[in-house]
């Protein structure tokens, strides 16, 4: 009797190795380093470069820019990915079959934001960014992105969309399995994304660039989880378009 269930045991331990997914880099080790050094050299130089263009051309110009850069920096990936026969398809997780399948991400992406922020806003108390001096020098940083006019709130929002679709591409959906691969553990994938996820985002400051490393962690959680961007994809864009909205308003100062 012990050999045909130890037979039996054995078929079980091979069929879970079979479905057990591989981590494998979906892109060369320059390609990623290219990237990285990319991203945080843009960090370091756009905290005066971006008020800059702002105070000579308006922020029109800005955010068209913007918009411009995450979109090339998306075409890289796709360039260094495709030596792998990765497609952009299989970098955000599938496609929906089913209107169901979209009310579901929707869903699932407004229940992750709520519960973002309030992670996001107890983080932000801890690191003493909740008090008058620390959001004085928040807008004092940020002022100039600002949506004033019409037409700025509406770019705004295509700048937003485009965040929402691009940064999950480009953190979780590169980086995130490039570093999980590397390192045999998609936490530390998790981790190591928001890290250059947060660092970033230098033209918002030391403290605000944590915060920002603390929204990538839950991103990337949500991306771990679901084995999609799309939902985080919903919930990053709607997060900046509600806050240029309400910026625009005045209704956060």
């Amino acid at each position: 009797m012990n050999a045909p269930e130890n037979a039996t045991h054995e078929s079980q331990t091979a069929s879970s190795d079979i479905h057990k997914p591989v981590l494998k880099p979906i892109a060369p080790i320059w390609h990623t380093v290219v990237l990285i050094v990319i991203v945080l050299g843009f960090s370091l130089s756009t905290a005066n470069s971006q008020r800059a263009i702002t105070m000579q051309h308006g922020r029109i110009l800005l955010y068209v820019s913007t918009m411009i850069w995450e979109w090339l920096l998306v075409g890289y990936i796709l360039l260094g990915v495709r030596s792998r026969g990765v497609r952009l398809r299989e970098l955000i997780g599938g496609r929906w079959a089913s209107i169901s399948d979209v009310l579901r991400d929707i869903g699932i992406s407004v229940g992750f934001w709520l519960v973002a922020m309030a992670v996001l806003a107890a983080v932000g108390y801890g690191l003493g960014l909740a008090n008058a001096n620390a959001a004085a020098e928040a807008k004092e940083k940020l002022g100039f992105l600002v949506p004033r006019s019409t037409a700025e709130l509406g770019l705004f929002l295509g700048v937003s969309a485009t965040a929402g679709f691009c940064e999950e591409i480009i953190f979780r959906g590169y980086l995130q399995r490039q570093f999980a691969a590397w390192t045999r553990i998609e936490i530390i994938g998790v981790i190591l994304q928001a890290a250059v996820f947060g660092a970033g985002h230098g033209y918002e400051g030391k403290g605000r660039m944590l915060l920002i490393a603390v929204y990538g962690v839950l991103f990337g959680l949500l991306a771990l989880w679901r084995k999609s961007l799309r939902p985080g994809m919903i919930a990053h864009g709607l997060h900046d378009s509600v806050e240029g909205v309400l910026l625009h308003m005045g209704v956060l100062r």
